[in-house]
């Protein structure tokens, strides 16, 4: 059970039989358009809607948003924390493997993480790097250069991640002693943390760090519905 920010699972009821789907990271009318042009019966996401906190009048963008899927009887499913926590499909999980960390493990082989929801991720490097090499590689890999704040020589041997928001978790990796933690976003005490620690922070993208675990949601849901499953890249700088 997660203490979310939104409700999980089915957000907007469309038609009752699937036989495409459509995965992205966020539910924007640009996806749903794009949904809609491929007759896709059901939309997968991460970043669904029905916030905490949000104003719950349908207007404006919700409304536009909202009568794209009712009115093509499209289905929304989201699936927020839980799919950040996934072992093996989550976007943790799923950013180690595309940049090739290796996860710390328990005796049982399961990921070693702390953290509300147990949401940060620890782990090493494929090999021993500098600051500037291991950043660059994953500005290379993500398709965005990430903002680093760290000395560039120094050695990254122990590193813990979070994909997408979460800045504020920065202080729990400095605690437990790492050389540097990644995750999606910065904030102006981050650089500040980093610099006085000595840990390096590196910010690589809200959405470039949330693309793989919808996707590997959707190939597994392909293989095991036997439907097609078209993740569509909405592409955003944040």
């Amino acid at each position: 059970m997660f203490a979310d920010y939104c409700p999980n699972g089915l957000q907007v009821q469309g038609r009752d039989r699937v036989k495409r789907m459509v995965t992205g990271v966020t539910a924007s009318l640009a996806l749903i358009d794009a949904a809609i042009d491929i007759g896709a019966d059901a939309v997968l996401v991460h970043h669904g809607w029905f916030w905490r906190g949000e104003d719950p009048t349908v207007r404006g963008q919700r409304r536009a948003r909202l009568a794209r899927l009712l009115v093509n009887d499209i289905n929304l499913i989201a699936y927020h924390l839980p799919l950040d926590a996934h072992p093996v499909l989550g976007n943790n999980a799923q950013l180690a493997r595309e940049l090739e960390w290796v996860v710390d493990r328990d005796s049982q082989g399961a990921p070693v993480t702390t953290g509300a929801n147990g949401l940060i991720w620890w782990g090493q490097p494929r090999e021993d790097c500098r600051l500037s090499a291991f950043s660059a590689q994953i500005g290379q890999k993500l398709r965005r250069e990430p903002i680093v704040v760290g000395d560039p020589d120094q050695p990254c041997r122990r590193i813990a991640w979070c994909t997408g928001g979460a800045q504020g978790m920065f202080e729990s990796a400095i605690e437990a002693g790492v050389d540097v933690f990644i995750t999606g976003e910065i904030s102006e005490p981050c650089a500040h943390l980093a610099r006085e620690n000595g840990v390096a922070f590196i910010s690589a993208g809200h959405h470039a760090t949330e693309r793989y675990g919808v996707m590997a949601l959707g190939q597994a849901l392909q293989t095991a519905l036997g439907i097609p499953v078209q993740f569509i890249d909405i592409d955003n700088p944040a």
